[in-house]
This record gives structure tokens, C-alpha cells and sequence, in this order.
């Protein structure tokens, strides 16, 4: 269920509401019982990772476009007599 955030048009009070998403919207201010709330909107929450944990090796491997076999690498000059 997410939490929503709430203003009132009369005092300027804000609050959170937790509620469920097919639940009406409030319209009570409970600092000071006017009728006068709007839902405003809020930053949210961030992304949460639940688990043992995130690796490397848990992501497909890309693949190399170049073959290493056919690389050609440069030559060492000897110094022969």
C-alpha cells in the first residue's frame, strides 16, 4: 500500500496517509476538521533491493566481437649478428 501525501487549502497542513490505492482520497484535515485536504505529489520512494545480494556474474556476459585468433600482433626484433 503507498503512502499518499496531503495538504490542506485551509491551514497549509501536510501529512502522509497510508492507504490502499482503491481507497478515497481524504478530505478532512485532522489539525483543523475543515473539508478543504487535496492529495499533492510527493517524491516517492526509491527503488528497494531485497536479497542476498546483486553480483556480477548474475548479468549475461557480453561477447567479444573481434576473434583473438586472428588479431595479429607485432613482432619482437632480435638483435641477431
Amino acid at each position: 500500500m503507498p503512502t499518499y501525501d496531503y495538504q490542506c487549502r485551509n491551514c497549509g497542513y501536510i501529512f502522509e496517509a497510508f492507504q490502499s490505492i482503491a481507497a478515497e482520497p481524504l478530505t478532512v484535515c485532522p489539525n483543523c476538521d475543515q473539508p478543504d485536504v487535496h492529495r499533492i505529489l510527493s517524491g516517492g520512494a526509491g527503488v528497494i533491493f531485497k536479497g542476498s545480494g546483486f553480483y556480477q556474474t548474475d548479468y549475461k556476459h557480453s561477447h567479444s566481437t573481434t576473434n583473438s585468433s586472428t588479431e595479429t600482433k607485432p613482432e619482437k626484433k632480435t638483435n641477431e649478428p
